[in-house]
């Protein structure tokens, strides 16, 4: 499967072609301001699309490539992870970024 073709399918039932342009904008600007090269990302982009091409079908939900690339930007940079996880996880206070922070953690140790 070419990820050309694929659909995603919005969290309110909308469906868009797949833009590689996106998916790599949102990483440049969780990445922003921190010790991540681009090649990193581009990188980190490629290994994304790897695991949706495995995925049978023309329709991946936008939440399967976020638990997509929240394994990946997790292996980039923790702080980059907490900015990304911040919007697709729709954080609505400071505790839920102190939960994600503290799960990171415990994961680390």
């Amino acid at each position: 499967m070419e990820t050309t073709n694929l659909l995603v399918v919005k969290r309110d039932g909308n469906r868009q072609a797949y833009s590689r342009e996106k998916l790599t904008n949102g990483l440049i600007r969780s990445c922003e301001k921190r010790p991540v090269s681009r090649e990193k990302i581009d990188k980190a982009v490629d290994r994304i699309e790897e695991r949706i091409k495995a995925h049978k079908g023309k329709e991946l939900s936008s939440k399967k490539i976020g638990e997509i690339v929240m394994r990946e930007i997790k292996k980039l940079d923790k702080v980059a992870y907490i900015r990304f996880a911040s919007v697709y996880l729709d954080f609505k206070d400071p505790e839920d970024f102190e939960e994600a922070t503290k799960k990171l953690v415990r994961k680390k140790k």
